[in-house]
């Protein structure tokens, strides 16, 4: 539960002290003088601040009169004018209750995202002259060395370059199980270090870091409201002048009408006039909203105001980038298959030299997995590397011709037409959504290696749950080949996809989808990369997929996943819909409750008491179902089995 604030324990303190006078008010003989100097003395040791801000807002002009505000001190004022002394306290008291839970409900749900706030570092250990000085993480420089002890906050971005450790990412993916780090692992700000000490060389400036990030994403949110929000507040607006017409005609016109005493529809005019306030609306709603904001952060996702929560909750469509956003993001060597005779380790020692100077993804791969096997490339033995565009690579390595590439290669750029005997296979891996890497050796055909990037483990398994939770239209949008990408929809189920992309293609391809939904749903996007910037800012709603990526696709998005995991996104849906769902019953609760005591109180069925615990029960009772919205069911997604099916 949050702390309660020195101000909410003085608000507590204050009613107290309030309904210790009402309650002996109440008791003495009614309107004597007694009961009178005490009842007024609760009256005003309760509510001088609203008195006093309804004067305020007098002065400000008529822009400003019309707030809960004036209609608690007209509706109290009115009471106390017919002797309804109780009556007019009790206004003033419950108004009062009802701030004070409101307040204390704020307070919680600022405190939840407050807690995000503690991930900022105090300070800095930074390795200088041998010496460890303890510094403002503003003065760490780019490519200095800080220490991380045990215990310690991380408190920049940066590469381990010592040590191994466990880490505790909670705070900012809403994860409990630590990760394990170690020598060259990416390490974020905002962390806990919780067992070995870590040197890092930093690769960002704290004003850049991911800590600082994610607190300015989180400060910004409240700035952006929701429609559903800015109509209550709208409403509001106009809401309040025109039932103190009301009132007043009723007042007015009552007698005149029904030949009744004035007394008898003033009376009702203010059992109108309190029903009427609209609090439970102005403060429920936006209270939803934030609490959605909150326990979405709990939960690792950072969503930027509560017009993106809206927005997230009307998806029909939502479309995908492939690698690194549904797919680890990562090639690795998956199939080695030699030729008769030929060993697997010489196979892949020939092609690791081969690739040795190339920054292609399935190069690095290959390069990977002859380390994995103990191997290393003496770059003694190279005399000479030959790129064929579109085909691959011409090398000779310690005297010997290596081919490696694509089967044109090996038939068109050898010494000699080679024939290749593992087509059949390698269009096997090719059909699974594997690159196959042919080798030769000499002009005799070596085997072939097929390369690829796994699915993540729980891709299939999201895809199928936004399905169950209503999305209608799945679309994955990628650079890949037709075969590759048509591969990968079939396997994780998406219902349409488009391939051979480049990302100005996708902004279009987006475009085209937008204009094909319906006007009553929303296009989401998901992506990681630098690329998918541009569009995560033209979609309705762009989702960025770790928050550990890419500052340009964190910058461009939404809504930020705080890890990599595509079940974060169906978190993400729920947490919308559970907000919206919380907002309408609210309104549509409010209202419908109000609207029944403003006509009762009008007709004269129910008096000031029950309008004023109406208005105070509405308005606790929509405050209490607002503050569900900070809670977030924490069982995760049913995980399958790493997938085990791989794509290019």
């Amino acid at each position: 539960m949050a702390k309660m604030s020195k101000k909410l324990k003085q608000g507590l303190r204050r009613i107290g002290i309030a309904m210790v006078l009402f309650a002996v008010g109440m008791t003495l003989p009614e309107n004597t003088i007694g009961s009178v100097v005490i009842l007024l003395a609760c009256y005003f040791w309760i509510g001088w601040d609203v008195l006093l801000g309804a004067f305020q807002n007098i002065r400000r002009g008529p822009k400003q009169i019309f707030d809960e505000k004036f209609l608690m001190m007209v509706a109290s004022f009115g009471a106390i004018a017919l002797d309804a002394y109780q009556e007019g306290v009790a206004v003033m008291l419950f108004y009062q209750v009802g701030e004070w839970f409101e307040d204390y409900a704020v307070n919680r749900s600022r405190h939840s995202i407050s807690a995000l706030m503690d991930i900022r570092p105090e300070y800095a250990n930074v390795l200088r002259d041998g010496e460890v000085e303890e510094v403002d993480p503003y003065e760490v420089e780019l490519g200095e060395t800080i220490i991380v002890k045990p215990g310690e906050r991380v408190p920049l971005d940066g590469v381990i370059t010592k040590g191994t450790s466990l880490l505790d990412t909670s705070a900012l993916t809403g994860e409990s199980m630590p990760r394990t780090v170690e020598v060259g692992a990416d390490i974020i700000s905002g962390c806990i270090n919780k067992t070995g000490v870590l040197e890092v060389r930093t690769t960002k400036r704290y004003e850049d870091s991911t800590v600082e990030t994610i607190l300015e994403l989180v400060e910004d949110s409240s700035e952006k409201k929701a429609r559903t929000e800015a109509f209550i507040t709208r409403f509001a607006r106009y809401y309040t002048p025109i039932v103190i017409i009301c009132a007043a005609l009723l007042a007015v016109l009552g007698p005149l009408v029904t030949g009744m005493p004035v007394s008898v529809w003033i009376y009702r005019a203010l059992t109108f006039l309190v029903v009427s306030c609209p609090c439970a609306l102005v403060l429920s709603v936006p209270l939803a909203f934030f609490g959605g904001i909150g326990g979405a952060s709990r939960a690792g996702v950072l969503v930027k105001g509560g017009n993106y929560l809206e927005a997230l909750a009307k998806t029909g469509v939502m479309v995908f980038d492939k690698t690194g956003t549904l797919t680890q993001g990562k090639f690795q060597v998956v199939a080695n298959r030699p030729a008769e005779s030929v060993a697997p380790e010489k196979l892949l020692e020939a092609a690791a030299y081969a690739e040795a100077d190339s920054t292609h993804p399935i190069a690095a791969a290959i390069r990977h997995s002859w380390e994995k096997y103990g191997g290393a490339v003496d770059r003694n033995k190279i005399e000479s590397i030959e790129e064929i565009a579109g085909h691959g690579i011409r090398a000779k390595v310690d005297g010997h011709e290596i081919l490696v590439g694509n089967a044109a290669l090996l038939r068109d750029y050898g010494r000699e037409r080679i024939p290749v005997s593992g087509t059949d296979a390698a269009e096997q891996a090719a059909s699974r959504g594997a690159t196959g890497v042919f080798v030769a050796i000499d002009g005799q055909y070596t085997g072939f290696l097929a390369v690829a990037d796994e699915l993540k483990s729980d891709t299939v398994e999201a895809i199928a749950e936004l399905r169950r939770q209503g999305v209608k239209k799945t679309v994955m949008l990628t650079g890949d080949t037709k075969r590759v990408g048509e591969q990968v929809a079939r396997t994780i189920g998406i219902d349409a996809v488009y391939t051979d992309l480049l990302p100005a293609d996708k902004v279009k391809k987006v475009e085209e989808l937008l204009q094909q939904k319906s006007e009553k749903e929303t296009l989401g996007y998901v992506g990681d990369g630098i690329n998918d910037a541009p569009v995560l800012a033209r979609a309705d709603v762009g989702i960025a997929m770790g928050g550990l990526g890419s500052d340009a696709a964190i910058e461009a998005a939404d809504i930020v996943l705080m890890t990599d995991e595509p079940h974060k996104l169906n978190d993400a849906i729920r947490i919308a819909r559970k907000t919206m769902a919380i907002a309408w019953e609210n309104i549509i609760f409010a209202i419908g409750v109000k609207v029944l005591i403003m006509i009762g109180g009008a007709l004269g069925l129910l008096g000031l008491w029950f309008a004023v615990f109406g208005d105070v029960g509405v308005a606790l009772l929509a405050i209490l179902n607002s503050m569900r919205a900070l809670s977030v069911n924490r069982e995760a997604l049913t995980k399958t089995e790493p997938h085990m099916a791989t794509v290019s």
